[in-house]
């Protein structure tokens, strides 16, 4: 069984990425990205964390963002990915998955504009499935995992929870208000609650959820 803890300032991640959304203002956030190993930021989002007074090991992203006289004073950081079948948040995933790291922290990724936002969290599903990492993303008004099969979430009793199923026909859950089920709409795992610090989800697909701050 995995198991999934709430983060805090003693979780590990192995980078740090930096979308281009609303800069994280909640303290853990802050806390995390200011002692990431690696940050890597996302095109524009580089921009932001050095006006903030802090120093990304990259940008990444198709530039498009990122004015040509920050791109000449910041080339050794600015890796230009022309493509398009990626946005930047892939494409900041593909730079750290290159460099070997897997436990990757996302930041940044909800605010601005909502099919952005929206692209960014369901990525999550992707980045675990398809790139066998282990995400996590911190918002400003919580955080979400995405996981599989039987994961055990150690977490806050009475504590909000949103549940995203993305391909399970069979999803049982314990320690929550409303009992989980193999949900065919997104909208209809929202708005539940734990009962317990130890909250476990068996699926025979993929799933994620979304704990809200207490």
């Amino acid at each position: 069984m995995r198991t999934i803890y709430q983060p805090n300032k003693h979780t590990s991640f192995d980078a740090v990425i930096l979308g281009n959304g609303d800069f994280p203002t909640r303290p853990l956030a802050l806390y995390l990205l200011k002692n990431a190993p690696y940050i890597c930021c996302c095109d524009g989002a580089g921009r932001t964390l050095i006006e903030h007074k802090m120093m990304p090991h990259a940008i990444v992203g198709d530039g498009d963002s990122l004015p040509e006289d920050f791109k000449q004073k910041y080339k050794s950081l600015v890796h230009i990915v022309q493509e398009q079948d990626d946005n930047d948040l892939t494409k900041a995933t593909r730079h750290c998955m290159a460099l070997g790291f897997k436990r990757i922290l996302y930041l940044g990724i909800t605010g601005k504009r909502e099919d952005h936002a929206l692209a960014n969290i369901f990525l999550m599903f992707r980045y675990y499935k398809e790139f066998k990492l282990e995400p996590m993303a911190i918002t400003n008004e919580g955080w979400l995992v995405p996981s599989s099969n039987e994961t055990l979430f150690k977490v806050e009793n009475t504590q909000k929870v949103s549940i995203f199923n993305d391909n399970c026909t069979q999803l049982t859950s314990t320690n929550l208000k409303w009992n989980a089920y193999a949900y065919t709409h997104l909208w209809q795992g929202t708005l539940n609650r734990t009962t317990h610090t130890d909250v476990t989800m068996n699926g025979d697909g993929f799933y994620m959820l979304f704990f809200v701050w207490k």
